[in-house]
């Protein structure tokens, strides 16, 4: 079958040439059935990261009970899961782009378990931590899933797919909860852990079951800028997540943060050089992919504060006059119609995607958010009011998060479909990971006399605080560039957006 050499549209001045990448041929069709299989593979190799990510808060206190730590040391079983899941991402998404994204994803799947073990077996919380560390490299599963999927489906399977796959992020969350508070209150903690090893049969069905990806072995990965994005990311959530405990305008947290945007401006400068960059920074300048990205920060700074603030609303005892006095598994299934609405959210924004422009379909969705965090500042006295709030950001983020995926991997050549979904999913993170240290501060500095627990109104005040940003994302998302209705003809396709920039290139 004939195939076009992929080519950077791009001006290439003040960079040194790069070495070839060979011809990407476009792979035999595979069966219908044989689809179907691949993507309930992709759909639970997702499933494995996006529990693991969730799973962990309801239980803090019952391991912090276990091990005798601090709740400001239990906290880093999550902070720890996310620094390592955003420096992780964008680099497997690379190494999946270099070396075949079948191969990688078995051997990112392999090393979520091998954490997760590590985390099962700890008699401490040190060694704990260093479990989750581990799994965090799990993160790294999306920008392989979205890959794969745009390399071997047919074309009309691509968008319905990548949006099952990143609504899966949303769902496994929701489930996570709900399934933490039954393991927290009937059974041992520890089997929180040992949920990861799911991963492992996961990995067998991804080496049985998907078909090879192309490689581009003659290119060398830049270790160097790897290296530099892992300690700037690191520095950068540090002084986030720990913001609170230092003192936002302490020494240690300014300095802290500004030493590792300083790192990061200077890997920008540095790859936009390299011959072979870890992170392409022309493709970054695209317009479509840099709204994007700037729509996956605000959506995830806004939406993973929910995932903290109702449940710890929701077991609040009722002499605040404001909780409900749950246990852990009742705050949990408040998020069950979250995980449900999303399930079918995906996959419609995929059909709304393709038929009017995946810029309505991400317009649409931060409304929806910004209306589901409207609904709990103004109503949040009764569990069906928290319930129909969970259940409107579950349609707006399974739009959102299935219409930036269809936009990047839409829009990149194929040979950066792994790091430019990496450096997306990277985004959503670093926000995700700076929501919950911006509700946390927020509810500690309220709090209700003689007590730990917060006020109601710092509650309200969070949940409008993510409002505004939720709007700030409306913003964002209707800068995309109009969309093009992508073609139906045979053979893996990508969805077309209109004056992307200069990323655009033609599978």
């Amino acid at each position: 079958m004939p195939f076009r050499m992929l080519r950077a549209p791009w001006p290439t001045a003040r960079r040194r040439p790069a070495r070839a990448l060979p011809s990407l041929a476009v792979p035999a069709p595979l069966s219908a059935h044989r689809q179907r299989a691949v993507v309930a593979v992709l759909v639970l190799a997702a499933l494995t990261y996006s529990l693991a990510q969730t799973l962990i808060i309801p239980a803090f206190a019952a391991l912090t009970d276990a091990t005798g730590a601090s709740t400001a040391t239990a906290s880093w079983l999550l902070t720890g899961f996310l620094v390592s899941s955003c420096v992780a991402t964008p680099i497997i998404g690379r190494l999946g782009d270099l070396y075949g994204k079948r191969r990688v994803l078995v051997v990112t799947l392999v090393v979520f378990a091998i954490g997760s073990v590590v985390s099962a077996l700890a008699d401490g919380i040190a060694l704990m931590i260093v479990g989750r560390v581990v799994s965090g490299v799990g993160g790294g599963v999306f920008p392989l899933a979205f890959g794969i999927a745009r390399d071997v489906l047919h074309a009309r399977r691509v968008p319905g797919t990548i949006g099952a796959i990143s609504g899966v992020f949303g769902i496994g969350g929701a489930i996570g909860l709900p399934l933490s508070g039954v393991i927290v209150d009937h059974l041992d903690p520890s089997l929180i852990f040992w949920s990861g090893l799911v991963a492992l049969p996961a990995a067998l069905a991804v080496h049985r079951l998907v078909p090879r990806s192309e490689t581009t072995p003659d290119v060398r990965v830049d270790w160097i800028g790897a290296g530099v994005l892992s300690g700037s990311l690191v520095l950068v959530l540090l002084a986030i997540t720990q913001g609170d405990a230092w003192g936002w305008t302490s020494s240690v947290t300014l300095g802290t943060f500004a030493v590792g945007v300083v790192g990061l401006a200077g890997l920008l400068r540095f790859e936009a050089r390299h011959p072979a960059p870890l992170i392409d920074v022309a493709m970054l300048r695209g317009r479509a992919v840099g709204v994007a990205n700037l729509t996956a920060f605000l959506t995830g700074l806004a939406t993973f504060s929910a995932f903290v603030l109702i449940p710890q609303f929701a077991v609040a005892p009722t002499t605040t006059g404001y909780g409900f006095g749950m246990s852990v598994s009742e705050a949990g299934l408040l998020l069950l119609p979250h995980a449900l609405v999303m399930i079918a959210a995906g996959p419609l924004a995929a059909r709304l995607g393709s038929l009017h422009g995946y810029r309505v379909v991400l317009g649409g969705g931060t409304v929806v958010i910004a209306g589901a965090f409207a609904v709990l500042v103004a109503a949040h006295s009764a569990p069906w009011q928290i319930a129909l709030a969970g259940a409107l950001l579950g349609l707006g983020i399974g739009f959102v998060m299935s219409g930036l995926a269809n936009v990047i991997v839409g829009t990149v050549a194929q040979t950066h479909v792994g790091v430019a979904t990496g450096v997306n999913a990277l985004a959503r993170q670093v926000g995700a990971a700076a929501g919950a240290a911006v509700a946390a501060a927020v509810l500690a500095a309220s709090t209700l006399p003689a007590s730990d627990l917060p006020t109601e109104s710092g509650y309200a005040l969070a949940f409008a605080l993510s409002a505004a940003i939720s709007l700030l994302a409306v913003v964002a998302a209707w800068l995309l560039p109009r969309h093009r209705p992508q073609s139906r003809s045979g053979g893996p396709a990508r969805v077309r957006v209109a004056d992307a920039g200069p990323v655009a290139g033609r599978a």
